[in-house]
């Protein structure tokens, strides 16, 4: 694939390099109020000042009511290496949120949700220090449950987690998680709450 200006002028300090793939997948653009506007290359829409997009954040619970976190794997071009929620990703130009997280969670993670559902939307603007990347998102956020045993892609992710929300706590102060992760964490809490109980600490 020719190179495009997305590719061709970015540069990451951890040495990683976005694939051809990465430049050609399109994301939806939207408006203020989430209405597609338009489509736009995922590494032309990421780079600064960044360009809005939906996206989606799930939340993953076990029975115990502790949060399923991945560490992004070492390989990705975008906030490698760091921990974050359960799944995070962009739909594809006209396809519905909710099935775009359930299919993503799929690939990343090789489960899928015993149950999931809607937990409102966010909207933020977080640029990326380590690469310069800028994430301008219109966030769709899902809670839910799972039950399966993980079956990670090792292409996508480094390791996971069930933490409680203590434990969340010593992890967060201490190791690196995405620039967006509070963010969508804080707007999913009440559907967190509802899901885990109140006993849950969430």
């Amino acid at each position: 694939m020719p190179t495009t200006p997305a590719t061709a002028t970015y540069s990451s300090s951890n040495g990683v390099q976005p694939t051809a793939a990465d430049a050609s997948i399109l994301l939806e653009l939207v408006d203020e109020d989430g209405n597609t506007i338009g489509t736009a290359e995922k590494l032309a829409a990421h780079q600064a000042p960044g360009q809005l997009h939906r996206a989606f954040s799930v939340f993953l619970f076990d029975e115990s009511g502790r949060l399923l976190l991945q560490r992004r794997a070492l390989g990705k071009y975008h906030s490698p290496g760091v921990w974050s929620n359960t799944c995070c990703g962009h739909p594809y130009p006209g396809e519905a949120p909710f099935a775009a997280a359930a299919r993503r969670t799929y690939e990343e993670l090789g489960i899928s949700p015993s149950l999931l559902a809607q937990a409102g939307t966010v909207r933020y603007n977080h640029p990326d220090p380590a690469s310069g990347l800028v994430e301008q998102e219109y966030n769709h956020l899902f809670v839910g449950m799972v039950q399966a045993e993980l079956r990670p892609d090792p292409e996508e992710v480094e390791e996971t987690a069930f933490v409680t929300a203590a434990e969340l706590a010593e992890r967060h102060a201490t190791a690196p998680f995405s620039a967006w992760f509070m963010t969508v964490l804080d707007a999913a809490r009440p559907a967190v709450k509802e899901l885990t109980g109140p006993t849950g600490g969430w």
